[in-house]
């Protein structure tokens, strides 16, 4: 079971290679896919993050205190 890859590659397909018939030359298609993947590991909202970016879920979870308050 690989649904998640699965889900990955679709989404890949339809935002980036739905409607696109070729590229000028290699170079032009990777990095096409780079800033994509850039796009997606850092700025896209995710279902999973409650529809926020990876970076914005990042910037929530580091703000919130991590040390225990001082004992009386």
């Amino acid at each position: 079971d690989n649904a998640l890859a699965e889900s990955f590659n679709a989404t890949f397909k339809r935002e980036t290679l739905q409607g696109r018939k070729s590229w000028p030359n290699q170079r032009e298609a990777r990095l096409d896919a780079f800033r994509w993947l850039n796009r997606y590991n850092t700025r896209r909202r995710h279902s999973h993050l409650g529809q926020r970016s990876p970076i914005a879920f990042e910037n929530a979870f580091y703000r919130t205190p991590t040390t225990l308050a001082r004992a009386a």
